[in-house]
């Protein structure tokens, strides 16, 4: 149960009116960690919550790192085991930012021990463990449990007025959906052997990490599923140099200080929706001078959008309604308090940045956990269906073999 702790009181001379705790206790402290851990430390400074977060324990295998995360990002302990941290009694919602192999390990026992479930993305590393996700979390919502997948690029105002626009019939019946994620960090070949090049901790490359990003955004403007996909992924360089103090030798690893990646660099797919409508998708990590270039457009029969996360508080819209010698894109700044999540930031004209998004996720998850919603979206049925994808993206590349062109 959550805790409760005395408020302020709504008016002078009030008693104080006792506000309800959320105990959060996190496995993972870097990237995703410090990311999730600036939502959390914000959200209840921000919006009117129902539940106060509190940041319980953050656990992770390195006793002097993560005491060093407690600190640095504000958690009251550390845990060395995620066990302990699950069975801690002040813990009643466990965020998963781990690497993906340990994804459905921790989140299945965090249900069966009553906690609700936050999960980064994509939700596991294979279609089975996301699965057995799912079950867990379906069997844990008949007891009031929420598990919920941390797609954050789904809360940023543009992208879910963009729903919107879409919902309201404003694009009218959509024909086009084009989704680039280009990243540049491993370009050089020099650049060391990490987990994310690795099959067994990733489950995929850049399919995996950038791709389930673009899967989600355009099944979450859209409003519609993907129903079939033909691709093409490549892996450019095929070894790199080990990390300081990494084994030399194991199945995972050639001789000598080099080892072998394990997933693609790049993938390349079109997919068709439920409409009819067709979808272009890119995710590599090979893009040389671009660092988090994330596009997406829609083309309907009445009108298009377009956004690029480079300028995320800007959405392009066009009415293809109106006439010829007027119409075109027009630049819509998201920052009115009438958009998604802006009514609790700042005046109209104030951009809002990357961060933001984890605020306003946590603060979906805060409402869902308080109104007793077992089917916050994204759901871990959402996060399998998206994995169902990324597997059939893997699948059709497989078969799409290079060939020889027969000279002339």
């Amino acid at each position: 149960m959550a805790g409760m702790e005395p408020t302020d009181g709504d008016a002078a001379g009030a008693s104080p009116r006792p506000v309800p705790t959320l105990g959060v206790g996190m496995v993972g402290y870097a990237f995703m960690g410090a990311a999730h851990s600036q939502g959390w430390r914000t959200v209840g400074r921000v919006f009117d919550l129902p539940l106060r977060p509190v940041l319980a324990a953050i656990g992770g295998r390195d006793p002097a790192a993560v005491r060093a995360a407690a600190q640095q990002h504000g958690w009251a302990a550390a845990e060395t085991d995620w066990r302990a941290l699950i069975a801690r009694d002040d813990v009643q919602l466990v965020d998963i930012c781990t690497p993906g192999d340990s994804h459905a390990e921790i989140a299945v026992a965090a249900l069966a021990a009553g906690k609700h479930v936050l999960c980064e993305k994509p939700l596991a590393n294979s279609v089975a463990e996301a699965e057995a996700m799912a079950a867990a979390a379906e069997a844990a919502a008949a007891r009031g449990q929420v598990a919920m997948v941390g797609f954050n690029y789904r809360r940023l105002p543009a992208m879910a007025y963009a729903r919107r626009l879409v919902a309201d019939g404003r694009l009218g019946a959509l024909r086009h959906v084009r989704v680039t994620y280009l990243q540049d960090w491993l370009v050089d070949p020099e650049f060391p052997l990490t987990w994310r090049l690795q099959r067994e901790h990733a489950g995929s490359g850049a399919l995996g990490d950038l791709g389930a990003h673009a899967v989600d955004l355009a099944q979450y403007v859209t409003g519609e599923a993907l129903v079939g996909v033909s691709a093409l992924t490549e892996t450019f360089v095929r070894e790199r140099p080990l990390p300081a103090g990494a084994a030399t030798e194991s199945a995972a690893y050639g001789p000598g200080r080099r080892g072998r990646v394990t997933v693609d660099d790049a993938a390349l797919f079109t997919a068709r929706f439920t409409s009819g409508a067709l979808a272009s998708f890119e995710a590599t990590r090979m893009a040389a001078g671009r660092k988090n270039a994330l596009r997406l457009e829609v083309n309907g029969e009445r009108g298009s959008l377009a956004f690029d996360l480079e300028r995320l508080n800007e959405l392009s819209f066009h009415d293809h309604t109106e006439p010829a010698v007027s119409a075109g894109f027009r630049r819509i700044l998201v920052t009115e308090p009438g958009h998604p999540y802006l009514q609790a930031w700042w005046p109209p004209g104030h951009a809002l940045g990357y961060e933001h998004t984890f605020v306003h996720q946590a603060h979906d998850l805060v409402q869902a956990v308080a109104a007793g919603n077992t089917a916050p979206s994204p759901s871990f049925a959402e996060g399998l269906q998206v994995q169902q994808v990324l597997a059939a993206v893997e699948e059709s590349a497989a078969k799409n073999a290079v060939y020889t062109p027969v000279a002339d």
